[in-house]
């Protein structure tokens, strides 16, 4: 019943969406897009299109279904370049986009966030060009470095497709942050570092399971299944509305470390590690206080965080 009143009120909040743009703005969105009227920047950036379309699809799946609390947001600085380092769930990387709209409409700035992605969202039809079109690009550290030095606000997720797939047992546990790529590119650029954590994403697709074969045929890193995937088809593609909260905590700066550093493995290893140790400090803080997935808000009691990892 729960869920059957969030679909209803996500629904007609994109009603409500489309009915208040009004004739007059839909002529105009499309006076603009056929004339040519917006730019697009080396990346494939389109401002225009992410205002007008993407952000305002978002809203609905966020305040109604979702219903994302945002903390810290003061902690990313008004102007200029940063990288937040965040943690990766949910089967569906959902918390990108989450995360981007979060930034863009907490922030006093409305700041646009430009995420590093897996080669294989862009090899996908339509959804690898919307990406594009939303301020996206490859996950690499020389497209990290490039956007860092345009004075661009940069997402990372470092666990990548082992922090997104991963099974729901093994919730909220951080995966290894790659080869710290992501840090040598802040200190090249000498930006500060912002981590956060995001709680909930983890239950919207509960991993049960993986059909690896079916995940070679269609090369995938992992064909999942959860309570309502495959089964229900479809339908079980819906998310669950599980309560989110997304928590920026205070920068680290990499100002103490020269430029020639970030070509130290050691000093890397040891940065890359301290902002993986505060992100899963910031989850598990997160954990003891959430009542549950669902419905979010007091603390539960009895909620003991395994022993961190490195």
């Amino acid at each position: 019943m729960r869920i059957g009143n969030a679909v209803g009120a996500v629904a007609g909040a994109l009603a409500d969406t489309l009915t208040k743009s009004g004739i007059g703005a839909t002529a105009d969105f499309a006076r603009r897009r056929l004339t040519g009227d917006y730019r697009l920047d080396e990346f494939g950036l389109d401002e225009h299109l992410l205002e007008s379309v993407i952000l305002p699809a978002l809203r609905p799946l966020s305040e109604l279904w979702f219903r994302i609390q945002v903390d810290g947001i003061e902690n990313i600085p008004e102007s200029g370049a940063a990288l937040i380092v965040a943690n990766h769930a949910g089967v569906v990387p959902l918390d990108g986009l989450m995360l981007q709209l979060a930034v863009h409409d907490r922030h006093p700035g409305q700041r646009a966030l430009r995420l590093l992605a897996a080669d294989l969202v862009f090899e996908l039809p339509i959804l690898g060009e919307l990406a594009r079109k939303a301020g996206h690009t490859h996950a690499c550290a020389a497209h990290a470095e490039q956007l860092l030095r345009t004075g661009a606000l940069t997402g990372v997720f470092p666990e990548g497709f082992k922090g997104v797939g991963k099974p729901y047992s093994e919730r909220y546990k951080l995966q290894r942050f790659g080869r710290g790529g992501f840090v040598s590119a802040a200190v090249r650029t000498g930006v500060p570092i912002i981590p956060c954590s995001i709680v909930g994403s983890e239950e919207i697709y509960p991993k049960l399971a993986d059909i690896k074969p079916l995940a070679r045929l269609l090369s995938l890193p992992y064909f999942p299944v959860t309570p309502l995937f495959p089964h229900l088809g479809v339908l079980g593609c819906i998310p669950l509305p599980s309560k989110w909260y997304i928590e920026f905590g205070e920068s680290l700066s990499t100002g103490v470390y020269g430029p020639e550093t970030a070509y130290d493995p050691m000093i890397m290893f040891e940065v890359t590690d301290r902002v993986r140790s505060t992100i899963q400090q910031m989850l598990y803080t997160r954990l003891t206080e959430r009542r549950g997935p669902l419905t979010g808000g007091l603390a539960r009691r009895g909620f003991r965080p395994p022993l961190l990892s490195t």
